[in-house]
């Protein structure tokens, strides 16, 4: 029975292998030999960055009359999946810039914020941030307390923001803020925010125990006075944009789980190959192919769910439900992997040496950012329920 008549095809198309070559070659030629340095100096990766934005890969399904690469979301999963197996990282810097702050505007925005702020970064000549978590808010989102106060047709916010991807080295960054403490979730509502607009001040970069070339600072706002044009629609629009944008930003997690996943399973194998215990190869094993198998078994299902969510948004269809359910598996799976891919590598994978130790510490925030595991499993029940 041929795929036309069975009406699935689940072969990558002729552009889709090309975008996935061009991916694969950066990946290996640009960012491989240099992935330790990065780590361990926790020194941001600029020149790689904005060769990726020169390939496109920073404003990937963006218009190309905006500076974008005009892709679709099933192009920017194969895009992040192959920069995550050599560096998570990177991945999540090309995600995050381009599905949170870019994709903010580029949904909610005006067309003249649009065309002010989008050719910049659908390029990589400016990086995007965005900010929602709080101190004291992180899923609770209508918890935070930074203030956007009306002045005369001006804003003037005050507060912070912390776990900012691109904090330090962004240039343009979508804020979200209460424009009435006593209204909650209502009254949040999104603005754009320049790097060097009085008040806005960079604080604290973190230490992190994984993905430690990916930028992640706090923000600062003190009194900052925010021209009106840089509202993002209305006021009291910014949770429900927020949470659009959020379902955006799952698709790339998903497919960066799914990278770290394989990543994984293409060391284990061929350490399994070449590593001899006993007189045999340990892929010899039943004991370590049992692992390999379940390792492939998952990243499969996972990048499944993950073209789904992909395919439902390239077709406009209400896609939070299965976002949610690809962000939950893939991140948990991928968490299984590198977990095995460590034991398959004894001693070794506990060396930094071998890629799987690196994988190891990256992985975990895949089951945290945009939304902890346990927010997804909310979201999955409350759509059953409903």
């Amino acid at each position: 029975m041929s795929n036309s008549t069975v009406g699935l095809n689940f072969n990558l198309t002729e552009s889709q292998r090309a975008v996935q070559e061009l991916a694969r070659k950066f990946s290996e030629e640009e960012i491989r030999p240099h992935v330790m340095m990065f780590d361990e100096s926790q020194e941001f990766p600029h020149e790689i960055v904005k060769k990726a934005g020169e390939l496109g890969f920073m404003g990937m399904t963006w218009p190309e009359d905006l500076g974008g690469a005009g892709l679709t979301e099933l192009d920017a999963i194969i895009i992040v999946e192959e920069i995550a197996k050599i560096d998570p990282s990177i991945a999540l810097t090309v995600a995050s810039h381009n599905s949170l702050c870019t994709g903010h505007i580029m949904k909610f925005g005006s067309e003249a914020q649009k065309k002010k702020y989008v050719p910049d970064l659908a390029s990589g000549r400016k990086l995007g941030a965005w900010g929602l978590t709080e101190p004291g808010s992180g899923s609770d989102s209508g918890g935070m307390t930074t203030s956007a106060t009306r002045d005369g047709g001006d804003w003037i916010v005050n507060g912070g923001k912390t776990f900012i991807t691109q904090g330090s080295v962004g240039s343009t960054y979508v804020i979200m803020a209460k424009t009435d403490q006593e209204k909650g979730k209502a009254s949040i509502s999104a603005f754009i925010i320049e790097k060097g607009m009085p008040g806005f001040t960079i604080g604290k970069k973190e230490n992190k125990l994984g993905m430690r070339c990916s930028d992640t600072a706090t923000l600062v706002f003190e009194n900052v006075r925010v021209p009106g044009e840089n509202l993002i629609g209305e006021v009291g629009q910014g949770f429900k944009q927020a949470l659009s944008v959020l379902d955006g930003g799952r698709i790339g997690i998903a497919a960066l789980s799914v990278g770290i996943a394989q990543g994984a399973l293409d060391a284990s194998l061929k350490y399994a190959k070449e590593r001899r215990q006993f007189g045999k190869a340990l892929g010899d094993f039943q004991a370590i192919q049992w692992k390999l198998a379940d390792m492939a078994t998952e990243i499969n299902a996972a990048r499944l769910l993950t073209q789904r969510a992909a395919w439902m948004a390239v077709e406009g269809m209400n896609f939070t439900l299965a976002v949610s359910q690809a962000k939950l598996f893939a991140s948990e799976a991928a968490v299984r992997a590198t977990n095995e891919a460590v034991q398959i590598h004894g001693g070794y994978g506990f060396i930094k040496e071998f890629p799987v130790e690196k994988l190891y510490r990256d992985v975990k925030l895949m089951t945290i950012g945009e939304g902890t595991s346990e927010v997804q499993k909310m979201v999955i029940a409350r759509h059953l329920l409903n």
